[in-house]
Formats: structure tokens, C-alpha cells, sequence
């Protein structure tokens, strides 16, 4: 088994279920040392993602929205968009194994380990989704993470991008989810959708820290301030920062942002 080969096997494979049990066999491989890392192949640019023969997409303005988090319909679409979030940080981890390869092996090992998570979480919540009688793929999905990853094809700005702005971005987002879910706790399935999102928030700080280790690395590679963080996600989200509502403080410091960092962010203070 070779490395950048495999890696790019698992990118394209559209069904989720075989994407999860071929990269789990893979990864099992790799943590042995039974992975080649001997270079095969040329880094493919990715047009498409890899859920597009599987299930329908579109742009993100154009997805299905949540509605009540009381009804049933309001937990599957909610459900449905954490799975979709989770699946696509699948190919997000793997793509950056794949296409970083001068990176050094300590890269490989940190985003395969967060590739490892990212389909745990996926196969959790789409085990919760089919506990209520749906599935991954039964509800239309937005392709912005994949564009996400094709637009970044610098290290630089991949880190800054996936890592330290949309996996972050999360970590704002997360605990408003779960303010709203705490007064259904009486719903037993709401308390699985709790208990399975606090194991993603958790586990979601980690996954922003690597990023943020790596976009330093990028920065003192190129011999540049860390400061163009804020020069790229203006490039890329125009106008996303300061924000008017606060921000994870303790999940953003735990994952590396410095103060000033956060007072550029927000503009209420930590």
C-alpha cells in the first residue's frame, strides 16, 4: 500500500460507507508502518467533490435550512447538516496529506489523525440519523468546504482557511446549538444529539490547534507575520471580521489564538 495513491483513491470514492471502511483498513496500515511513502503519483486537482455522484448539492445559500430543534424534522435536518460538515472534513484531511507532501511526515500523521476522527464523528451522527429513520444523503447538501479546499492550494492558506476559520468558526457555533437543545433535554434522542456534538466540540479544539501549528510552520517558512491571517480570510470571506457577537474564547486560546487575535475577531472582548 502506497501512500499518495491510496490517498487519492479514498478522495474519490463517492460512497460514504465504503470511504469509511476503506480508509479505516488503510489507517490501521499506516499506523503500523505498512504505508509506503514512496511518491507514485502527480497531485491531481479535484474539480468535483467526492459526494457528487452520490448525492445532490448545491451552493450553501441554497440548502435546506433548520427549522425547530423540537420537532423531529428540525433534529434530522440538524443531523443531516453536522453529518455533511463531518464527511466533508473527512476529504478536507485527507487532501491536505495528499497535496502538502513537503511537508514533512509529522503533517501526514496530524491530519490523518484528524481524518481518523472526523469519520468517527461522521459514522455517530449518521448512526444517530438513522435511528430516526434517515440517512446521510436524504437531504440536499452545500459543496462550500469542498470549494473551500479547492480554492486553497497554498499550505499557507489552506491552514488558514480550514483550520483556523470554518473548523473555528465551529467551535463559535457548537455551544449555541447546544443552548438551544438544553431545554428539550426531556427528548431522549436530544440528549444523544447533545452528548454527540460535546464529543465533537471537544475533539473539534484539537483538530483547530494542529491547524494552527501548521499555519505558523507556513508562516515562519515563507518568513511571514502571522498577521496575514486576517489579509486571507478577507481575500477569501469578505467583511467576516470584527463580528458583533462573541466568540468561544476558551476554545479559540485552547486552539492557539492569541488575544489580539480575538479582539480582531470580535468585538466583545474575552
Amino acid at each position: 500500500m502506497e501512500l499518495y495513491s491510496t490517498l487519492e483513491h479514498l478522495l474519490t470514492l463517492q460512497n460514504p460507507s465504503q470511504k469509511v471502511e476503506e480508509f479505516r483498513t488503510f489507517y490501521s496500515q499506516y499506523i503500523l508502518g505498512r504505508v509506503s511513502k514512496k511518491e507514485t503519483s502527480s497531485t491531481l486537482m479535484f474539480e468535483k467533490p467526492s459526494y457528487a455522484g452520490h448525492m445532490n448539492y448545491c451552493d450553501q445559500k441554497e440548502a435546506p435550512r433548520r427549522s425547530k430543534l423540537g420537532a423531529v424534522r428540525g433534529q434530522i435536518l440538524l443531523l443531516h447538516s453536522v453529518a455533511h460538515i463531518e464527511y466533508s472534513a473527512i476529504d478536507l484531511a485527507l487532501d491536505a496529506a495528499y497535496r502538502f507532501r513537503d511537508v514533512g511526515d509529522e503533517f501526514i500523521d496530524d491530519w490523518l489523525k484528524v481524518a481518523d476522527d472526523e469519520v468517527r464523528h461522521f459514522v455517530m451522527i449518521n448512526g444517530l440519523l438513522h435511528e430516526m429513520g434517515s440517512f446521510y444523503g436524504e437531504h440536499m447538501v452545500h459543496d462550500a468546504l469542498f470549494e473551500a479546499s479547492r480554492q486553497t492550494q497554498t499550505l499557507l492558506e489552506r491552514m488558514a482557511v480550514v483550520p483556523r476559520y470554518l473548523e473555528a468558526n465551529g467551535l463559535d457555533a457548537t455551544p449555541l446549538i447546544l443552548n438551544k437543545l438544553d431545554s428539550l433535554r426531556k427528548d431522549p434522542m436530544v440528549l444523544k444529539i447533545i452528548d454527540a456534538l460535546e464529543i465533537i466540540l471537544e475533539e473539534e479544539v484539537d483538530h483547530v490547534c494542529r491547524g494552527d501549528k501548521w499555519f505558523h510552520f507556513a508562516c515562519k517558512r515563507e518568513n511571514i507575520s502571522p498577521d496575514v491571517f486576517f489579509e486571507i480570510i478577507e481575500r477569501h470571506y469578505p467583511q467576516s471580521f470584527p463580528r458583533k457577537t462573541a466568540v468561544n474564547c476558551d476554545a479559540r486560546k485552547s486552539a492557539g489564538f492569541e488575544c489580539h487575535e480575538l479582539e480582531k475577531i470580535s468585538l466583545i472582548k474575552c
